[in-house]
């Protein structure tokens, strides 16, 4: 199967929205939540970076996004629809956005991560992140953990690395 990343848009979000709530239906975020990230994504003072992941018939299969702030960018989420994880999507995804923080010229990157989440954990440790600590009760309203993780030198992460359509 051929997926093809692309920046999100606006008309994308009734399908991430989808992925969102099947993925996460503790602690969605709200289609208000994306519209706010979207609006920081486009121009020259663009602080963000959201691309979806969309399969040849036109569903998006997932999802991600990043925030920068300085020389700090922060993985807001990254999500692959159930019958792509293992896949390597979820890789091509984190790729994108660390190639996104290295242009935004951010020498660190952070992200949570929920404890009970070893799949997403390991990728993470596979791209050179490391744990820093914890977030206490960080995703409600089951009152999960979350590990906290973090990048140095994120363009050294995805040199040679190749994000093929």
């Amino acid at each position: 199967m051929t997926v093809e990343l692309r920046e999100m848009r606006w008309w994308d979000i009734d399908q991430v929205l989808e992925l969102e709530k099947d993925l996460f239906p503790e602690d969605a975020w709200s289609r208000g939540m994306f519209w706010s990230e979207l609006a920081h994504s486009r121009g020259a003072t663009a602080t963000r970076r959201y691309v979806t992941a969309e399969d040849g018939t036109g569903r998006v299969v997932g999802y991600a996004g990043l925030a920068a702030s300085g020389d700090l960018a922060d993985v807001q989420t990254i999500a692959v629809a159930r019958d792509l994880q293992g896949s390597g999507l979820g890789g091509r995804l984190l790729t994108d956005l660390l190639r996104a923080a290295t242009a935004f010229e951010c020498h660190e990157v952070m992200l949570e991560v929920r404890v009970d989440n070893l799949r997403a954990q390991k990728l993470y440790e596979r791209f050179g992140f490391a744990p820093i600590g914890f977030r206490r009760g960080y995703y409600q309203p089951g009152n999960v953990d979350a590990l906290v993780m973090r990048l140095t030198d994120p363009s050294a992460s995805v040199q040679g690395t190749e994000i093929n359509g």
